[in-house]
């Protein structure tokens, strides 16, 4: 799944991307990860190929990581590193 030219998604598919994240974000009380995991997550980043380290964004969902990866409801998508949190019902 990880795209090798640096290309990102379509504009509206970042719009939707990041609408996702930040309303599942928002609906559960914006929390966040410890540091500790917040600098495992950008470490891992860090070492992904769909990372434009240049601009931390990653080049699957269009998303800049270094916010991302400090959400507990956020994902990886490219499943290197889950969600941390229970999903309100």
């Amino acid at each position: 799944m990880s795209k090798k030219n640096n290309l990102y998604p379509s504009v509206f598919k970042m719009i939707s991307n990041f609408t996702k994240e930040v309303g599942t974000y928002i609906a559960n009380g914006s929390p966040n990860v410890s540091p500790e995991d917040y600098q495992k997550r950008l470490e891992t980043c860090l070492a992904c190929p769909s990372l434009k380290r240049n601009v931390m964004r990653c080049t699957t969902c269009g998303c800049k990581m270094e916010y991302k990866a400090k959400w507990k409801t956020a994902d990886c998508p490219e499943n290197k590193w889950k969600p941390q949190y229970n999903e309100k019902k």
